[in-house]
C-alpha cells in the first residue's frame, strides 16, 4: 500500500514514538523512509552590525539540532534493519518544509508526532500536525506522544 514514508523530526520524544510507528509500518509494507528535519529560519530577527553573525550562530545551533534529531531516528531505523534516507532543508515555515518534503522525496505517506513543541509554543504558532493534515496531498499518520 505504502511504498515510501517520510517522517519529519525534530529531536522531541514525540517524534520518536513517531519513528516507533514509521519503522512498525516501513517493516509491515516493507517500504523505505525519508527522515527529515526542517530548520525553521524565520524565528531570528536582528538589527545592526550583529545580524549576520548573529544569524549564523543561530543556524549553527539550528543545524546541530537538526543533525541531532536525525541522528535519534538514524538509530533506530537502521537497528530495524529498514532503507532510509534523510534530509534536512531550511524553511520559514515547518509545516511548508514538510509539504515540499513531500514532492521532493517522492514520499507515499507522512508519519508525524502530533507535536514537539512546548505547549504555550503550540497555542501561539500553531500545530504544524494541523497545518500538515490539513495542507498534505498524501495520508498522514499523526501519533501521539507519552505527554
Amino acid at each position: 500500500m505504502f511504498r515510501h514514508i517520510l517522517l519529519p523530526v525534530d529531536g522531541s520524544a514525540t517524534a520518536l514514538s513517531a519513528t516507533d510507528a514509521a519503522i512498525e509500518l516501513a517493516a509491515t509494507m516493507d517500504a523505505r523512509v525519508t527522515v527529515l528535519h526542517v530548520v525553521h529560519v524565520y524565528p531570528y530577527v536582528g538589527l545592526g552590525e550583529g545580524y549576520a553573525e548573529g544569524l549564523s550562530q543561530y543556524l549553527a545551533a539550528a543545524n546541530a539540532a537538526a543533525n541531532h534529531a536525525v541522528a535519534q531516528a538514524r538509530e533506530r531505523i537502521e537497528a530495524a534493519g529498514l532503507t532510509f534516507e534523510s534530509r534536512v532543508v531550511e524553511c520559514n515555515a515547518v509545516w511548508r518544509g514538510v509539504i515540499d518534503g513531500v514532492a521532493n522525496c517522492g514520499a507515499d505517506v507522512i508519519v508525524m508526532g502530533t507535536h514537539g513543541r512546548g505547549k504555550i509554543d503550540r497555542r501561539l504558532l500553531g500545530s504544524v500536525a494541523q497545518r500538515v493534515l490539513t495542507h498534505s496531498p498524501v495520508p498522514v499518520m499523526v501519533v501521539h506522544g507519552d505527554d
